[in-house]
Order: structure tokens, then C-alpha cells, then sequence
């Protein structure tokens, strides 16, 4: 008997990663698709600031079509719910049944997922639900998933954590009473390798910026990536021969660490 076929809401992040991850394990459904909201001004995913071409590189090392909605910023709800509904039709056309989220705990996103897709003929389905999000965050790093915080909210989690490799240092490194898995929009991440995948991406660090009451740290793909950034270290080098910023530069994005050409505001 045919599984059903399912899209996922694909955020870029490690929840969205291991929600694939656990379906693939699972073999309850067959994972078809996934479903990505693109801002279109910054041409970048929605909230956590990840440029298109990586998320095309995602989906590619994941092997699944990625369907992209373009939405304005601001976005106004009905706006929002109208491509949304848009692209629901779609996956009903392409015989999609299911849809995956990567929510963990918070009731009213759940609820409100569910409102949406409520007499459409697809059925919400929630893989991590309920897991404790400390172990869960741990089953990530040690299953080997490697993600880096692309966006932080400042006011909840300190700034010097932006671009830091979600791992047990960083873990570690959050304030008293921070979830883990930043189910309380404390940040938000970009896996770049993991058993999703096909094979790792490669990525070097860009710029850290400061929008809308946020931190976002650029990630750069591949072999255009790295000869961006060796050019803007090269440059600022022999600018600024004797700045240690400048000298500690490099195109190569380190473990657990970030080279931005700017600064953190």
C-alpha cells in the first residue's frame, strides 16, 4: 500500500531538518516536497534571514523538490494566508495528503496550523510534539547535524551568540531559562550537514547585521562564497595591516565560531 505523500514546511533551520530526518526514519509517510516562505525584497527565507541559493542547495542535498512563497515584507495576515492557500492548492493538485511541521511545544502555533489546514483534505502532522526539547537538541548534535545561528532576538539571548554553531558549547553558553531548541523564537538557525542530506554544504560566513530589532549573520555558499570572502580579507588586510580583526580574518567558516567582514553593532 502507497504511503501517503507529504510536504514539509521547510524553515532552512534544525527543526525543519530533523522533523525530515525522523519521517525518513519513521517511513510513515513519503516525504515529496518542501514548503519554503521566501521574503521577496531580501530574496532570502522568511525570519531566518537564509539567502535562496542555500536553500536551494538544502533542498538539493536533501533530494526533494523545494516550492517557494514569495511573500512581501511587511506581510499582512491576508496576504500570507492567501499564498499560502494558493500553494496548499497546489499540493492537493500534486496529491500531497500530509503536512510536516517542526514545532515542538507551543500550543497556539499548533493550533493555528491546524485552523489553516482544517477542511482542506491535508492533515497536519507534528513528528518532535512533546519531546523534551534538552534531549532533543542533544539527539541533533550527536546524530550529527551541524546548523549555525543565522538570527537572534537580543533582547532574549546575548549578541556575541550570533553565527555560533548550534552545538553543546553553545548550548551551554544560552542564559538560564533558555530553551534549547529556541522554541521561544530566541534564535533561529541553518543546517548546513546532517542525515538529511546527501552531502554537506559548503558554506563561509558573511556579514552580521542588525534589522528589525534582530541580529543576522549571512551565510555564503560554496566556492563563490569562499573567493568573495578571501577578496574582502585580502583587502582589509592591507588596509588595516595592524588591526587584529582584520588579521584574524579568514573565508574559512571555523566550528563553533564567526569571521564576519563587519562588525557586530
Amino acid at each position: 500500500m502507497a504511503k501517503p505523500r507529504a510536504w514539509l514546511a521547510w524553515s532552512s533551520g534544525k527543526d525543519s531538518a530533523w522533523t525530515l530526518h525522523t519521517a525518513r526514519l519513521e517511513d510513515r509517510v513519503d516525504v515529496v516536497g518542501l514548503l519554503t516562505t521566501v521574503t521577496e525584497p531580501f530574496d532570502r527565507v522568511s525570519m531566518h534571514g537564509v539567502r535562496v541559493r542555500l536553500l536551494e542547495a538544502q533542498a538539493a542535498a536533501a533530494g526533494l523538490p523545494l516550492v517557494k512563497v514569495p511573500i512581501p515584507a511587511p506581510c499582512p495576515n491576508e496576504v500570507y494566508e492567501r499564498v499560502m492557500s494558493e500553494a496548499l492548492q497546489r499540493a492537493r493538485d500534486e496529491g500531497v495528503t500530509r503536512m510536516l511541521f517542526g514545532d515542538l511545544f507551543l500550543e497556539d502555533i499548533r493550533a493555528y496550523r491546524e485552523r489553516q489546514l482544517a477542511g482542506t483534505g491535508i492533515e497536519p502532522l507534528f513528528p518532535l510534539w512533546g519531546r523534551p526539547t534538552t534531549e532533543l537538541a542533544e539527539e541533533m548534535i550527536d546524530g550529527g547535524l551541524v546548523a549555525y545561528v543565522t538570527c537572534l532576538d537580543p533582547r532574549k539571548i546575548p549578541r556575541q551568540l550570533i553565527g555560533r554553531r548550534f552545538d553543546r558549547s553553545l548550548l551551554a553558553d544560552l542564559p538560564k531559562g533558555t530553551d534549547p531548541c529556541a522554541e521561544n523564537g530566541e534564535f533561529h538557525t541553518c543546517v548546513t550537514a546532517g542525515p538529511m542530506f546527501d552531502a554537506p554544504i559548503a558554506v563561509t560566513a558573511g556579514d552580521v547585521v542588525e534589522r528589525d530589532g534582530f541580529l543576522f549573520a549571512d551565510l555564503l555558499v560554496g566556492v563563490q562564497a569562499v573567493g568573495v570572502q578571501a577578496s574582502a580579507c585580502d583587502e582589509r588586510k592591507t588596509r588595516l595591516p595592524d588591526d587584529p580583526q582584520a588579521k584574524a580574518c579568514t573565508p574559512t567558516l571555523q566550528a563553533g565560531a564567526w569571521t564576519p567582514t563587519k562588525a557586530v553593532p
